[in-house]
């Protein structure tokens, strides 16, 4: 068994793979993709780097294929990656450090920094109310430190934890499942712990190629997902309000012709809609 396996899904992301992948490599860490059914040459690409493709027939969603992934492993821990993240040399080693030295902990985050120069840190969160920043004020910790929640672009957890916890909540198809997991794992009594030294570079949104109706559908499972994970752990539904807002917003928004925010507003509508209807989001993708 080896002691740490990379999974990055993919969705036609092949402008972005071959520097995700490239770093990874030069780190010595293997490699899994797991292709959800890409229309460019993801799949071939990441061969290309030597990985182990997992090439799904449709795409299934982050959750349910980084799932598969975990499945495939045969590591101790996996790192979850973003196509669109650049690990830098020695941030592997130095979260399997962190891991080795917190043998109670089971979820490391590191560094993750923007284009701009900024550092992402999730000061809150839908799931911890009892935040001490409800504000959302960034503070950055000034070495590791234990928090609730952390992004899912990159995260190292131990495999066998991720398995029993059920790894990625397979109802969603797409957001919040970060939160999820967070707060799953903390609720199973397991740090989660910060590792400013690890350091990744997130080029946010770069995951996959712009294309007509994607920000449809990107604000339509934002919507159901907040509702869904709401309902999940007892918080008031905001489905009713995002309606309610968003589809006078998409009709003003359709007065102006501008695509993008006729599919920002009427997406996030129709998500809302969808889940006070019951309807799933494994439903809206045909996966169930």
């Amino acid at each position: 068994m080896t002691t740490v396996a990379a999974i990055v899904v993919a969705f036609d992301s092949a402008h972005a793979l071959p520097e995700c992948l490239g770093a990874l490599r030069a780190d010595g860490v293997p490699l899994i993709v797991v292709d959800n059914a890409s229309t460019d040459d993801s799949a071939a690409i990441a061969e290309g780097q030597g990985a182990r493709v997992i090439r799904n027939a449709r795409n299934e969603g982050y959750g349910r294929a980084n799932n598969a992934g975990a499945r495939a492993a045969q590591s101790e821990y996996i790192l979850i990656v973003n196509p669109d993240v650049i690990v830098d040399r020695g941030a592997v080693a130095a979260l399997l450090d962190a891991a080795r030295r917190y043998p109670d902990a089971g979820f490391f985050a590191p560094r993750i920094v923007e284009p701009s120069g900024r550092v992402f840190f999730q000061p809150r969160s839908l799931l911890a109310s009892y935040l001490t920043n409800p504000t959302g004020k960034l503070v950055l910790p000034e070495g590791e430190a234990c928090a609730p929640f952390f992004s899912g672009a990159c995260f190292l957890i131990r495999r066998d934890l991720f398995l029993q916890l059920g790894g990625f909540d397979e109802n969603i198809f797409l957001f919040y499942e970060d939160d999820d997991l967070c707060r799953r794992v903390a609720d199973a009594g397991s740090a989660l712990i910060y590792v400013p030294q690890a350091i990744v570079r997130h080029g946010r949104g770069r995951s996959s190629k712009p294309k007509p109706g994607r920000i449809f559908k990107s604000r339509w499972h934002q919507a159901w997902s907040r509702a869904y994970v709401s309902r999940k752990y007892g918080l008031p539904n905001p489905a009713p309000a995002m309606f309610a807002v968003n589809a006078v917003k998409s009709v003003a928004a359709g007065l102006t012709f501008r695509r993008s925010l006729i599919e920002r507003y009427g997406g996030s509508a129709a998500g809302a809609l969808a889940f006070l209807r019951g309807q799933g989001a494994l439903r809206q993708e045909g996966l169930s």
